[in-house]
C-alpha cells in the first residue's frame, strides 16, 4: 500500500503532500521535514531506495526521483515493489509533462487541483489504480471536460436575470 506521496522543491518546501493514512497536520509536517533532511543529505550517485522505518515506522520504504528543482517521493509498505513504485513516479511525471508541456514547479503551484486529479487517477486510497500515462491523460481530459461543462451551467435562468435588473 502507498502510505504517502510528496513533491517538494530543493529548498524543502512541500508542493504536494498526500497521506493515505490519517496523521495530524503537525505529524505530516514533521515527516515532510524528516524526509527532506534525508534526501538533501544523500549524494547524487546513491540508490533512490531508502528504508524509511526510522521515519514512518515498521515496514516502510521510500522511493524518490529528483527532476530539476523537484523531489518526487513515494512512501509505501512491503506489499509494493520498489521498482514498480519507481516506475509509478515516472508515470506520474510523464503525465504531468503531457498535461503542462514540460512540468515545472510553478505549474504545480498554480495547478494544484489538476495535480491532485492526476494523482487520484494513479493512486486512490493508497492503492495503485492506473500505470498507463495515456489512460491517466484520457481520464484527466474527461474530468476537465465535465468541469468545464458544469462551470458553464448557470443556476439563474436568463429570463429571471432580466427580472433582477429592474
Amino acid at each position: 500500500m502507498i502510505k504517502a506521496v510528496m513533491v517538494m522543491n530543493t529548498q524543502g518546501k512541500p508542493r504536494l503532500a498526500k497521506f493515505y493514512e490519517y496523521l495530524p497536520v503537525e505529524k505530516q509536517q514533521e515527516l515532510i521535514r524528516s524526509v527532506f533532511a534525508v534526501l538533501c543529505s544523500r549524494a547524487e550517485n546513491v540508490s533512490n531506495f531508502i528504508e524509511a522505518e526510522s521515519i514512518f515506522g515498521p515496514d516502510s520504504r521510500l522511493v524518490y526521483k529528483h527532476f530539476a528543482t523537484l523531489y518526487f517521493v513515494f512512501v509505501f509498505d512491503s506489499s509494493e515493489n520498489e521498482l514498480a513504485v519507481l516506475d509509478l513516479i515516472q508515470v506520474f511525471v510523464e503525465t504531468l509533462d503531457k498535461c503542462f508541456k514540460n512540468v515545472c514547479e510553478l505549474d504545480i503551484v498554480f495547478n494544484y487541483s489538476k495535480m491532485h486529479t492526476i494523482l487520484d487517477e494513479i493512486i486512490f486510497g493508497g492503492q495503485v489504480l492506473e500505470t498507463s500515462s495515456t489512460e491517466v491523460m484520457k481520464a484527466v481530459e474527461e474530468i476537465s471536460k465535465l468541469e468545464a461543462a458544469s462551470n458553464a451551467i448557470t443556476l439563474i435562468p436568463k429570463s429571471a436575470s432580466g427580472w433582477r435588473s429592474r
